[in-house]
């Protein structure tokens, strides 16, 4: 990771939502996971929930989110792939005042590696909404290693360069010189 030297590193309050019918606090390995390294990372746990995998629920659980302005981040473990019940893409994407294309294209890039052609049925999203940042990712506990190490972590770090989220998603917002 290319840190800059005079820019310290800036915890951020990030609400972690599990998509499942069936995991609860004590079986949600996924969503213990991106508890575990958001912390590890320094960050703080901004809320947590369970939410069954439907549309309107998952909507108007991180609709709550991005409206709440103590929220600046939002990480979304499930419902990405392509059964009957897996809605997370449909749900959270009209909710986007952006789309982060370049997350799902190097998300797939990178598990490529993992899981081979696979990846192909992986529909992670990201975009922001109301300076909120929304990370959407497949439920198992590999994926989310792989979302936050290889992608999430170094855009929520202040001090990673050229470029991070974490300019806008502060109470300062700015302008990221090098990334236009």
């Amino acid at each position: 990771m290319a840190h800059h030297a005079n820019v310290e590193f800036v915890p951020l309050n990030i609400a972690v939502l599990t998509v499942s019918d069936t995991r609860t606090l004590e079986s949600d390995s996924s969503g213990q996971t991106l508890v575990d390294r958001l912390q590890d990372a320094g960050h703080r746990l901004g809320d947590r929930a369970i939410v069954i995998d439907d549309v309107y629920k998952l909507r108007a659980q991180v609709s709550a989110w991005i409206a709440d302005d103590s929220i600046q981040a939002v990480l979304v473990t499930g419902g990405t792939g392509f059964t009957a019940r897996d809605s997370t893409p449909e749900a959270i994407t009209p909710l986007f005042d952006k789309t982060i294309e370049g997350y799902g294209e190097l998300f797939r890039q990178i598990s490529f590696q993992q899981i081979g052609s696979s990846t192909v049925q992986s529909r992670s999203v990201a975009g922001v909404a109301n300076r909120t940042v929304i990370f959407c990712m497949p439920g198992s506990t590999g994926a989310c290693r792989t979302a936050w190490d290889e992608i999430i972590r170094e855009q929520l770090d202040a001090r990673h360069k050229p470029c991070n989220f974490v300019e806008m998603v502060s109470l300062k917002p700015g302008p990221c010189g090098a990334c236009g």
